[in-house]
């Protein structure tokens, strides 16, 4: 099998070791990658560093047409990244060609963005001390981007990074997670089809044990993490003086009351707690319900949950596949097996079968389980009736985590408490938690991270303000 490079400066090229990725699923080899050694590593950022301010200066229209082009050129090529993401992260088909789609439009979006970033003009004469004086405000990159990526969507949140950096005119260096490298990788081969400079991107899957010497580099002054909490927050506490924003975890609320369409509710939510096989930061975990409905929506949830299809993640019919490993799938059967021993029931699924989890739906679980004070990440979600709107709000703030909740309502006025009172990043109205436009902020409060996704937002994040005055002028 042919080993594929990393990408070095914008430039293939292969190093002293190698990492073999695996299929979930059935444990076949998916592909091999090459792994740079530490002197390739430094190349890498002394080349991202030495192009910054090239990198800065690119015309608009240069990035903006880079991007397009990656854009236009993953449609292209979108059954084959479909099949590729499937295959190194266990991804049923159906869902990696979605994700493939998300990148178009990331990409696409970020193409559209960098024509608009073109910096605000303020008459400063409010005050007679500054007439004929008029501001104009602009944003500058910090430097470069070190993006760190997690294994469960190994296309698109890779896009969310490297887009909007060169929009922004940031060089990047990506560290992939070191499951699911290859999706990364055969991004490098499409930006080094573009007219980028040399350096502005590096793709390097260096093992994480490995990633703090680039966390720690002082030439890579912004560090965007998505991934785990603990991670996530020591990397904030390593570089404190650092730009750092994280993208980390969540236990994502449903909420469904009295007045919902609990048909489309059921439906929703049972697609939307296993897609991935829950391994999505907004995968609904807790779905809290209002009593007078919690019996009737609970059938209903658990006949939707029932006719999933789990099975072979190549498979076109297949909507449930594998956790991205034995070792992952074994901890969220432990997780399911604490809830039981603490009282919880199982309505549904909960065995395993190698790195599968049965979709899951536990009741009667004890608020203090690991099931619903920490983040699942698999096919497990856990009923709880409430007795009013207050309940459950309360319920949705009774968490560490606050990244997206759901409510299914019809009440504008619900709908707009919903959006005022609950503590997250999003707030979806209508549907589930999981629902993310790509071009929106996206991003959580507490232990969910800090900062925020979304082209425009993440391209601010990367960037400051700079005001340049000008004096003298007739205005």
């Amino acid at each position: 099998m042919d080993v594929r490079p990393f990408w070095l400066a914008g430039s293939p090229a292969t190093g002293d070791d190698e990492l073999t990725v695996t299929n979930p699923h059935d444990g076949r080899v998916v592909g091999v990658g090459s792994v740079p050694t530490q002197n390739q590593v430094e190349q890498a950022v002394a080349a991202a560093h030495a192009v910054r301010k090239e990198a800065a200066a690119l015309p608009i229209h240069v990035r903006a047409e880079a991007l397009a082009h990656v854009s236009r050129r993953l449609a292209e090529r979108s059954e084959e990244i479909a099949r590729l993401i499937s295959a190194e992260n266990g991804k049923p088909i159906f869902w990696a060609r979605g994700e493939v789609g998300r990148a178009v439009s990331t990409f696409r979006f970020a193409a559209e963005e960098t024509r608009r970033f073109s910096g605000d003009v303020q008459r400063l004469d409010t005050e007679p001390a500054a007439n004929g004086r008029l501001a104009y405000v602009s944003r500058q990159p910090y430097g470069p981007v070190l993006a760190v990526t997690p294994f469960n969507f190994p296309l698109n949140l890779v896009a969310h990074k490297v887009a909007p950096a060169i929009a922004a005119g940031a060089p990047v260096i990506v560290k992939p997670a070191p499951a699911t490298p290859l999706s990364a990788l055969l991004l490098g081969e499409i930006l080094a089809e573009t007219a980028l400079p040399a350096g502005m991107f590096s793709i390097l899957p260096v093992p994480n044990d490995r990633a703090g010497a680039l966390v720690d580099d002082p030439r890579l002054p912004v560090v965007s993490f998505t991934g785990s909490g603990p991670v996530g927050f020591a990397i904030k506490d390593r570089v404190p003086r650092k730009h750092v924003t994280l993208e980390l975890g969540g236990n994502a609320a449903a909420v469904v009351l009295a007045d919902a369409d609990l048909d489309w509710a059921a439906t929703r939510v049972a697609l939307f707690s296993n897609y991935q096989a829950g391994q999505s930061c907004i995968a609904v975990q807790r779905v809290i319900v209002e009593e007078p409905v919690a019996e009737a929506f609970t059938a209903k949830l658990v006949a939707a949950v029932e006719s999933l299809v789990v099975g072979d993640p190549a498979d076109d019919k297949t909507q449930v596949g594998p956790l991205v490993s034995v070792e992952a799938a074994e901890r969220v059967e432990q997780w399911v097996a604490e809830a039981v021993a603490a009282g919880g029931k199982v309505l549904t699924g909960g065995g395993r079968d190698g790195a599968t989890i049965a979709p899951t739906v536990l009741a009667e679980v004890p608020r203090d389980a690991k099931v619903i004070r920490e983040e699942v990440f698999g096919p497990v979600l856990v009923i709880e009736p409430v007795g009013s709107v207050d309940e459950a709000f309360d319920a949705v703030n009774d968490s560490k985590y606050g990244l997206q909740a759901g409510v299914f309502t019809r009440s504008l006025e619900v709908a707009f408490r919903a959006g005022k009172e609950l503590e997250v990043g999003g707030v979806i109205i209508g549907d589930v938690p999981s629902y993310r436009a790509d071009q929106m902020p996206y991003g959580g409060l507490k232990e969910s991270g800090i900062g925020r996704e979304g082209l425009r937002s993440a391209m601010e994040d990367y960037t400051f303000e700079k005001v340049m005055v000008l004096t003298g002028l007739a205005l």
